[in-house]
């Protein structure tokens, strides 16, 4: 092992979930959105507005989870993660694809506010829970407007904390979070915001307190576990989204 090969990426703030469980999170991942209503978005936007999907950028892409749904659909997917354990994780994830699937993904360490790939190169960016929560993230920002080529469509999906049973779990584990002043910021930056409600649906009661108990705090977590029974979870997210 080399000096520093599994250390975070310069500029990289640690995720309080996914970085130290990650094995959880995937669960989380298959629980989010069963029913497919943000992968049925965005094609829909990228087709409204004349985009194409020849070259996905993943910003965040964790363990990769996301990485083959966008090579499906791409001719090339490039997925960056800060964190090298999860690129790691990522890219033992291409090893189960097809191969012609697995040909067109690529995973790169790096980070939002310096993204390695080449100006004007990326025709679809997706973003999801990472790196831009509103106020701080404009040097990301700055790194979409040198990289998406013209035309391009990029998507930021997070959570919506003013609705739904999630937000208000949201709301009592974040009280200073301000979602009216968020959503300003979005709009001020000239995005448009598709909210969607989707949901936690897990198969079994021990996943769905596997993941409660990686994003609230533990005295928070048995709060929200002991008034909320069942495996689902109404959860409200924002799809906001730009053209290049």
């Amino acid at each position: 092992m080399k000096h520093g090969e599994h250390l975070p990426a310069t500029g990289a703030t640690p995720s309080p979930n996914i970085w130290h469980h990650a094995d959880t999170y995937e669960v989380e991942n298959r629980a989010v959105d069963r029913r497919g209503l943000i992968p049925a978005a965005m094609p829909r936007l990228v087709a409204e507005h004349g985009g194409t999907w020849g070259h996905v950028l993943d910003i965040g892409c964790g363990t990769g989870f996301h990485l083959p749904l966008w090579a499906e659909r791409a001719r090339r997917v490039t997925g960056i993660e800060p964190h090298p354990p999860l690129v790691e994780q990522a890219r033992s994830r291409l090893a189960s694809l097809d191969p012609a699937l697995a040909g067109r993904i690529e995973v790169r360490p790096g980070t939002a506010q310096d993204l390695p790939v080449a100006d004007h190169s990326i025709d679809v960016a997706h973003a999801r829970w990472a790196y831009f929560f509103g106020p701080g993230c404009e040097p990301g920002l700055a790194e979409l407007d040198r990289v998406m080529a013209p035309g391009g469509v990029a998507f930021v999906i997070d959570n919506d904390a003013s609705s739904s049973t999630f937000g208000s779990w949201f709301r009592r584990a974040f009280p200073e979070y301000d979602p009216a002043a968020i959503a300003r910021f979005w709009r001020r930056s000239g995005w448009t915001r598709e909210p969607l409600l989707v949901a936690w649906e897990t198969d079994t009661r021990e996943d769905f307190e596997a993941i409660v108990r990686i994003e609230f705090t533990p005295g928070l977590a048995d709060a929200i576990l002991a008034e909320h029974p069942g495996t689902t979870v109404d959860y409200a997210v924002d799809l906001w989204w730009r053209t290049f």
